[in-house]
């Protein structure tokens, strides 16, 4: 199994949105039922593709897209994972684990890798910890909101990971 990552082209912003979408939606629909509403709003995905230091990327097995990620790199090296999806098909294939690590590689002078997640993605929780070796640092809920100018769509309940990189 061969993973690339290939920088995101303008072209295949719409692509990317659409999948991450439907790859997000599952795990929503799953814990609280369908619904019409977008549970990642297109803003949402293209204010990362837009943050300082955004760099997007889809996702290749064997070259078939799988994929996509979008990170935040940082001077100070302390990047962030603003958004990793594997497509609705490829998923339980290895293929999160191969691309993650697949980011490592692209960015070994990371220090400290963050990312985020709301409460009820039970696959994305035992991923970053189980397969990834994240750790969780904080939980946001009503008694601890976040207080930052990070943006969370409609969800109080947030994990924040951490990956202190040791090389």
């Amino acid at each position: 199994m061969k993973i690339e990552l290939v920088p995101l082209t303008d072209a295949g912003r719409e692509n990317f949105i659409a999948e991450i979408q439907r790859a997000f939606k599952v795990a929503f629909v799953e814990e609280f039922g369908d619904t019409l509403d977008e549970v990642i709003p297109r803003e949402d995905v293209i204010e990362s593709f837009n943050a300082e230091g955004a760099e997007s990327y889809n996702i290749l097995c064997d070259g078939e897209n799988v994929g996509g990620a979008v990170l935040k790199i940082r001077a100070d090296n302390q990047n962030e994972l603003l958004l990793f999806f594997i497509k609705v098909g490829s998923q339980s294939r290895g293929l999160g684990s191969a691309a993650w690590k697949a980011i490592e590689n692209l960015h070994p002078e990371t220090k400290i890798w963050e990312t985020f997640t709301p409460y009820f993605e039970k696959r994305n929780i035992h991923f970053y910890v189980n397969k990834c070796g994240f750790r969780i640092v904080e939980f946001f809920n009503p008694k601890n909101p976040m207080t930052d100018d990070r943006d969370r769509p409609d969800f109080e309940y947030f994990f924040r990971f951490e990956k202190i990189m040791t090389y």
